[in-house]
């Protein structure tokens, strides 16, 4: 497996993230890292983004999360506030607090597959054996691959990965990844060139 190959065509950082875990992980199927690196190199944006952009107009408040900015007035209100936005829309679930914790915000997406969430934070804290509750933003500065990792152990994505190298096979992992297709052509473009890079003499 020529991951030293595929480095050169990735970014910096991102190069060296996937040389650390292939060897932390023992990642030894070209397959499984294909699959795994083009589904975050697609969800980061080809590694650019490690923290969720909450910077969203009224009108994007109203069209990306309805339920909590059913109007405009509403909408108005928490336009362009990442705190007060991110405190709103993750408050009460996934083990966060209600929205005058902050805590929303303080446990927003992060890492190449955006780890969001106080429980999620809590279980890949137990994972990597750091605290990334007291610390989230080692999520994002420390641990933007290793987070991917541990959800793609998770939600058993490596079994669906083994399946092979055909576009059903990355759609079904997108399916898992995403809950849908979206990107699916950018996905199956970069597994079939991750795959042939770690393939070559």
């Amino acid at each position: 497996m020529n991951t030293a190959n595929l480095a050169t065509k990735l970014p910096k950082a991102a190069a060296s993230y996937m040389l650390q875990i292939v060897e932390k992980y023992n990642i030894k199927n070209p397959l499984h890292l294909a699959h795994f690196l083009a589904q975050i190199a697609h969800e980061s944006g080809n590694f650019q983004y490690v923290t969720e952009n909450l910077n969203y107009s009224a009108e994007g408040l109203r069209k990306i999360f309805p339920k909590y900015f059913a109007d405009n007035v509403v909408a108005m209100k928490y336009a362009r506030n990442n705190e007060a936005i991110g405190s709103r829309v993750y408050a009460n679930r996934m083990g966060n607090g209600d929205e005058a914790s902050k805590e929303g915000f303080k446990f927003r997406g992060r890492g190449y597959i955006q780890l969001t969430g106080k429980s999620n934070y809590k279980a890949f804290s137990d994972f990597i054996k750091e605290d990334c509750v007291a610390n989230p933003d080692l999520v994002a500065t420390k641990y933007p691959m290793d987070s991917a990792i541990w959800f793609f152990d998770k939600n058993k994505l490596w079994d669906i990965c083994s399946k092979g190298s055909g576009d059903d096979t990355v759609t079904a992992v997108t399916k898992r990844v995403n809950g849908g297709t979206h990107g699916l052509a950018d996905r199956i473009a970069k597994f079939k060139l991750y795959y042939s890079l770690l393939q070559q003499a």
